[in-house]
């Protein structure tokens, strides 16, 4: 369910601050940084010391999605959700659907699609997110007819929003209906913006087409620019070209400019890696591994197990993915590698 990471999480639910809530704040503090095992360990401290209780678990179920732990997350966010009470009628929505979105990831289609329903049939019909989680848990029951609907009815609402045209596109894609998703990324190149932010999203869209030299022009001046979003992305372009040298630049640029990132890593060891250069790969994930912060562990971790696996290294391959396996048990790619690798 590798698309559904990126895709499902439309959800914009800011940190909320407590009342005399020390470790809450601190908590939103740990979210906003990406520092998600510190974030649970004080949520949950929260919790314990009687802080506010819906805040606490809300924040714990956030920082389990971080860790790609649902069903801990669902058990937080339904924990919050018996703490609220009829006062608070925004933060209700806000948990209810987060706790559709963790339900999502964990193939529980038919109770996501009970949560949106409920939301959109209490006065959230303006609720983006729901149509968006309702028409991606019907696609990936089957019902195309029913989440085109709810599909048009989110990009009725927001119809400026590229993100929301593409995170549908990447539903699509986890169906296997591509063919049929790209309507809306050619949708999405109707928008008209001239900003550094306008070029990166087309570069986007153009990338998930696959039509990379129209992607590479999008992104040119913005990266030229030093938009970092844009270059981050230069970069996955020239990968995509098999153009190393430009990519390995683009990231040494990037570092040059923001600092050093696990992201940053990650694209200099796939660079290496379609060189052959493993060992080199290797090193440069472990540079990767020792930032702090969660944000973009994951690939580095994956990649990782797939070095060891190239250098035929399968012993330690194996181990790697056991361990991959356990931090990202929802992952697809993990579970088809361990079958892989357990029958070497």
């Amino acid at each position: 369910m590798t698309a559904v990471l990126a895709a499902c999480v439309l959800l914009g639910g800011c940190a909320m601050g407590g009342p005399n809530g020390k470790n809450t704040t601190a908590g939103n503090t740990a979210l906003e940084e990406g520092s998600y095992e510190k974030a649970a360990e004080l949520f949950t401290k929260a919790a314990e010391d009687g802080e506010e209780e819906v805040l606490a678990y809300r924040g714990l179920g956030m920082a389990y999605m971080g860790l790609a732990q649902y069903e801990e997350a669902v058990d937080a966010f339904e924990d919050a959700l018996e703490s609220a009470d009829k006062k608070m009628p925004d933060t209700v929505k806000d948990i209810r659907l987060y706790l559709s979105s963790a339900k999502y990831r964990l193939g529980e289609y038919e109770d996501t699609e009970t949560i949106c329903s409920e939301i959109l049939s209490g006065g959230g019909e303006d609720c983006v997110d729901a149509y968006f989680l309702r028409g991606a848990s019907l696609l990936m029951q089957g019902d195309e007819e029913e989440a085109k609907k709810d599909f048009d009815a989110a990009v009725g609402i927001t119809p400026d929003d590229y993100a929301l045209y593409l995170n549908i596109y990447m539903c699509y894609e986890e169906a296997n209906l591509s063919g049929i998703g790209s309507s809306y990324l050619q949708s999405a190149l109707d928008i008209h913006g001239d900003t550094m932010e306008d070029a990166y999203h087309r570069g986007r869209i153009y990338y998930y087409l696959g039509d990379y030299e129209k992607a590479q022009s999008e992104l040119i001046h913005s990266a030229e620019e030093k938009h970092e979003d844009s270059m981050y992305l230069m970069g996955q372009v020239y990968l995509a070209l098999e153009d190393y040298t430009h990519a390995r630049n683009m990231y040494e640029n990037i570092r040059a400019a923001f600092g050093d990132s696990s992201q940053c890593y990650n694209g200099m060891a796939m660079c290496a890696m379609r060189e052959g250069k493993y060992d080199e790969a290797l090193q440069y994930i472990q540079q990767g591994l020792q930032m702090d912060g969660f944000e973009g562990k994951q690939e580095l971790y994956f990649n990782e197990m797939v070095a060891y696996e190239k250098k035929l290294d399968f012993a330690v391959a194996k181990q790697k993915a056991q361990e991959y396996v356990v931090r990202y048990p929802s992952d697809e790619r993990g579970q088809k590698e361990m079958l892989f690798l357990e029958s070497r």
